[in-house]
């Protein structure tokens, strides 16, 4: 079984880079209250990583 992670997007992309942006569309995510359920691997860690301050690991 191949583990996930659960991402909820808490924060707007609105006036953000055009990376994050790109970052929160790769992540499944580009609405407020989305929640993308995805495989947990470094490279989906990096990139919460990169928009942390927009999004949220739920538990669960």
């Amino acid at each position: 079984m191949v583990a996930s992670i659960k991402i909820k997007q808490t924060g707007s992309p609105i006036r953000r880079t055009s990376d994050q942006r790109a970052t929160l569309i790769g992540l499944r995510l580009n609405k407020m209250h989305r929640v993308s359920e995805l495989e947990d691997s470094p490279e989906i860690r990096g990139m919460i990583r990169k928009v942390q301050h927009m999004v949220e690991v739920v538990e669960g």
